[in-house]
């Protein structure tokens, strides 16, 4: 298949594209001027256009039978309101121009797989969540729903679109794993807040896996969870990528208020977290690579 790509330089998008192109599909690449593309596995091409703005790069979609949307700058920051600006832009515009750029050429046979993430849930303590809860109401929870809508309005296309709600995807090359390791290399990682939260993840390996999957399985579409089967609480991912580090965690939780004080509204991301269950997966026969978080950081982490 033809796919085209939006946020295709990050770390998961990368992985991404060296699996689809194992795979023997063509992956094209929209990358803005300027923008490194050092990270962009051999055998991709590369499109030349920003996401965020209408432009000649819109054309181009069209032409592929699948438009895989990752862009969106990074919630790992502290929130402000410039802050949350860029968040909303990055991904409602992108979203939005991708879809009228859909509605260019016949909808009909292609596939939207359009990022979100379970944030869109909310806070719910110990509640397991699946694809039919509703959306929560704090900011990452708005945030999701708007970006959710904007990819479910070219329905009227006929085209199949899949809403693909990421857990933290833990990766060899990035995201929230890397910036884990140094502290825990020096044996300072601890538990934040409570440690009770719970922290649903999704081994990289799997999360391309899993696309892949969606686009040989057409009777599946809307929401799909992006995460293993065992959710955990922070407090057992804290002792499990210490014990496989080989790195003992002894030190006491980092103090909630603390956290806060640093991170502002996004530390209530890190300190209250959702239990998100695949079942949208597990009911059409998705067969994980890596269910257990331990499986996960083991291979991970083999060569550390």
């Amino acid at each position: 298949m033809k796919v085209f790509m939006t946020g295709g330089t990050g770390f998961v998008g990368a992985n991404l594209t060296g699996t689809l192109l194992e795979a023997g599909h063509e992956v094209r690449i929209l990358t803005r001027p300027g923008e490194s593309r050092r990270s962009i596995p051999a055998g991709a091409e590369v499109v030349i256009g920003d996401p965020a703005v209408r432009g000649l790069w819109q054309e181009r979609v069209a032409d592929h039978d699948v438009i895989v949307n990752l862009a969106g700058a990074s919630i790992f920051s502290r929130w402000n309101d410039a802050r949350k600006k860029q968040l909303r832009s990055s991904r409602i515009l992108t979203t939005r121009h991708l879809v009228e750029a859909l509605g260019r050429g016949s909808g009909e046979g292609k596939l939207l797989l359009s990022t979100s993430a379970v944030g869109y849930y909310g806070f719910h303590g110990e509640e397991v969540l699946t694809e039919n809860d509703p959306p929560g109401t704090d900011f990452l929870a708005s945030l999701a729903a708007d970006w959710e809508r904007e990819a479910l309005a070219d329905r009227g296309l006929g085209v199949r679109t899949v809403i693909c709600r990421f857990g933290i995807v833990l990766g060899k090359n990035g995201g929230a794993l890397a910036q884990m390791l140094p502290l825990f290399k020096l044996w300072a990682g601890s538990p934040l807040g409570s440690g009770r939260q719970w922290f649903s993840w999704i081994h990289e390996g799997d999360l391309a896996e899993i696309f892949l999957f969606l686009m040989e399985h057409g009777e599946i579409d809307g929401p799909v969870n992006f995460t293993a089967p065992e959710a955990v609480t922070n407090e057992k991912f804290t002792k499990t990528l210490g014990e496989v580090l080989k790195a003992p965690t002894f030190l006491p939780a980092v103090p909630g208020f603390m956290m806060k004080l640093v991170l502002g509204e996004f530390g209530d991301v890190l300190l209250k977290g959702q239990r998100v269950a695949p079942h949208k997966l597990q009911d059409a026969g998705y067969a994980f690579l890596f269910p257990s978080l331990r499986e996960a950081l083991a291979d991970l982490l083999a060569k550390e």
